[in-house]
């Protein structure tokens, strides 16, 4: 095991009131702490953001919208039963996880209001595939039963469901927001474009395995979820016309990172091509980037692959100095938390 490849090389302690539970109010209004490769760490506010890109950079962004993928119902005899839609195999049957695990098994009838649905099969990872019945199109109405999956840190958020997307979603797919857009205005965007940054997109549907810790002490040997992910003809071109410019391709978010870099290993990492499918590139120290030039991203999880992500690109020491300063500076962390930006 090389001494980077090791687990705890990745863990922090973080008082829990430093764990966000509602978004800064306006989303621009958020910290940024911006992390240059040498020199001292800023602390500024995320509106401040036009300071440090010029006309010559592309801003990348995740355009994948979250579905609401929390179902909550009961089972027969009147118990309590919860879903969490992972993806849609067929019409009407999804594959989820579900509580409680160990009374959901092949056969059980749940019913979510008006709705029904049965579970057919118990999968080897855990996950669950549920046949939903419904008259008319089963999946409209599998998602008008549903709830914005908020993660389980979030605990007393009542707020508007809309701030846990995006103002630039479009996609739907996720089942966790792509957080480091959460920060972005539409008043902001257009404040950037008229400075001449110019915006691309990506779509990256966010998976459960952004939520599961890394469970080996040795990141080797880690299998990184799968995610589906396109990368469209127009980015692409965006991205060309940028290293034309000697300009900086700025990725809002890991999301966008495992899109571009898993684009450019799956072409051969020779030339950046439009790409459609999975990923499953477990980005950690030694990595070489071939797209991204600078990152935008929230405070991650401890011991995970985000945070292994992050040290990737800017350095596990950098990032250590970077989450020590946000801890004795108080900013506020995971999803609804600060960003940094990461140059």
């Amino acid at each position: 095991m090389s001494r980077q490849d090791r687990l705890e090389l990745y863990d922090y302690d973080l008082p829990e009131e430093l764990i966000a539970q509602s978004p800064a109010e306006p989303r621009d209004s958020s910290r940024l702490l911006v992390v240059p490769r040498d020199g001292p760490l800023q602390d500024r506010c995320f509106r401040d953001l036009v300071a440090y890109l010029t006309p010559r950079d592309v801003l990348v962004v995740n355009d994948s919208r979250v579905i609401p993928a929390r179902l909550r119902g009961e089972r027969p005899g009147g118990g309590k039963a919860e879903l969490l839609l992972l993806r849609r195999l067929a019409p009407g049957c999804w594959e989820c996880l579900g509580k409680p695990a160990r009374r959901l098994r092949p056969g059980t009838e749940l019913r979510f209001g008006d709705l029904a649905a049965t579970v057919t099969e118990q999968r080897e990872a855990g996950s669950l595939v549920v046949a939903f019945q419904a008259s008319g199109d089963p999946d409209a109405a599998v998602l008008a039963h549903g709830a914005l999956p908020l993660p389980p840190y979030i605990r007393s958020f009542h707020g508007d469901p809309a701030r846990y997307q995006t103002v630039y979603a479009r996609n739907d797919g996720s089942i966790a927001a792509p957080t480091a857009g959460l920060h972005f205005t539409s008043e902001l965007l257009e404040e950037l474009k008229r400075r001449g940054v110019r915006l691309a997109s990506v779509t990256l549907h966010v998976g459960v395995g952004t939520f599961r810790p890394i469970a080996t002490p040795d990141l080797a040997g880690h299998h990184m979820h799968a995610e589906w992910c396109e990368l469209p003809r127009e980015t692409v071109a965006e991205i060309e016309r940028t290293r034309r410019l000697d300009g900086r391709v700025v990725a809002v978010g890991t999301t966008v990172v495992r899109t571009l870099e898993g684009a450019w290993q799956a072409t051969g990492a020779g030339a950046l091509r439009p790409y459609s499918g999975w990923t499953e590139l477990f980005i950690r120290p030694g990595y070489r980037f071939g797209v991204v030039d600078a990152l935008i991203t929230n405070f991650h999880l401890p011991r995970s692959t985000l945070l292994v992500l992050v040290s990737a690109f800017a350095g596990r020491e950098r990032i250590r100095q970077a989450y020590e300063h946000a801890i004795a500076h108080r900013y506020r962390f995971y999803s609804f938390g600060d960003a940094m930006l990461l140059l």
